[in-house]
């Protein structure tokens, strides 16, 4: 079953409109399908939409065409039910500031009509202790701590999460995406709209990126970058150094350049089961640059090898770092080929910034 489904969705804002801008189409004939317990990423520039579509899901926006059903049941004939089953972390919409932040879990809780322990929630989202002061003393991280606590009142079924590492320091957007891979695995479906592109990598399953009010494409992060034509840059450590290894990866289709080094004084940079694409607890999310990696001591001896030149026969049995580069979609291959003929004791991937990747969408490049 669809979380949710959109088809045909189109908002026009006219002269006589909530807005009074004139011929403005926030939205134009939108199809959208977020699959039962997905973590879904919704991506787009600010203006693009996202909130707007978040409105329309939520019944506080009618949709000037098309339908929307979510949860199974029919917006806006059953907004109600809906948003007795949704938790929602809105953006630019904030608490009563007369209120303390424990007055508006209990009143979240109330309101879902749920049994949950508002200490439980506020120590979820680390807010034990501020709870007791009023929410106009509270900080936009704290603040946005706080929303979140509410939204997970009465274990919902469907999050919807408006930019929400919003105001957060990355402790705080870590913890923000622990509690959404949490939830995830307890069974909710996840929305997540966002323009942080890698918070979103970080733990959707699929995307979708909205321009102009209208869907780009829906897709992997791992598709899109094939789709765009990105490549990887992957560095395997290696236990001994195999000619016959080297000779198999430059074999694997999409493979462009393959280059021996020395591996001395390099820096560690990620686990193989990190680099072969696993979320690995869900925090494989840092790609390490090149800067985060030290080359200068390649060998000059006069053996020729300097520079990123291949190694010679005569380092057959030593330690060395094989690095390809190669399409995005060759990058498994090249890692299983090298890991099949030697040891590989460390692997790191630098990929197209996600920057260029949504703009070659956005710019309809791909």
């Amino acid at each position: 079953m669809a979380a949710i489904e959109l088809r045909g969705v189109t908002k026009r804002y006219g002269a006589s409109g909530l807005r009074k801008s004139n011929g403005v189409t926030a939205l134009r004939d939108v199809d959208l399908r977020v699959e039962d317990g997905e973590i879904f990423g919704f991506l787009g520039p600010n203006g693009a939409g996202k909130s707007t579509t978040i409105d329309v899901l939520l019944d506080y926006l009618a949709p000037t065409a098309g339908s929307v059903r979510v949860l199974g049941h029919d917006v806006p004939e059953e907004s109600v039910r809906v948003r007795e089953r949704t938790g929602v972390l809105p953006d630019g919409h904030g608490p009563i500031g007369e209120r303390t932040g424990r007055e508006h879990v209990e009143f979240a809780i109330e309101a879902k009509g749920a049994d949950d322990d508002p200490d439980e929630l506020l120590g979820r989202v680390g807010m034990l202790g501020p709870e007791e002061y009023p929410v106009a003393q509270y900080s936009k991280g704290m603040t946005q701590r706080l929303l979140l606590a509410m939204a997970l009142a009465g274990e919902p079924d469907l999050l919807i999460l408006d930019e929400p590492t919003t105001g957060l320091d990355p402790n705080g957007a870590r913890e923000m995406r622990e509690i959404i891979r949490e939830e995830n695995a307890r069974g909710a479906t996840v929305f997540f709209s966002s323009h942080i592109l890698e918070q979103v990598e970080a733990v959707c399953d699929r995307v979708a990126i909205l321009d102009r009010g209208e869907i780009v494409t829906v897709d992997s992060i791992e598709n899109l970058r094939e789709r765009a034509g990105g490549t990887a840059t992957v560095t395997l450590e290696v236990a001994n150094h195999d000619e016959t290894a080297v000779e198999r990866v430059r074999a694997v289709d999409g493979v462009v350049s393959v280059r021996v080094e020395s591996p001395a004084n390099t820096v560690s940079a990620g686990r193989v089961a990190a680099a072969a694409g696993k979320r690995a607890g869900g925090e494989n999310e840092q790609r390490p640059s090149s800067s985060q990696r030290t080359d200068s001591a390649e060998p000059t001896d006069g053996a020729g090898r300097g520079d990123g030149a291949e190694r010679s026969d005569g380092d057959a049995g030593k330690p060395a770092r094989v690095v390809v580069t190669c399409e995005a979609r060759a990058k498994a291959a090249a890692i299983a080929t090298i890991h099949d003929c030697v040891p590989v004791t460390d692997v790191a991937i630098e990929e197209t910034p996600l920057e260029d990747l949504f703009a070659a969408f956005t710019e309809g490049v791909a």
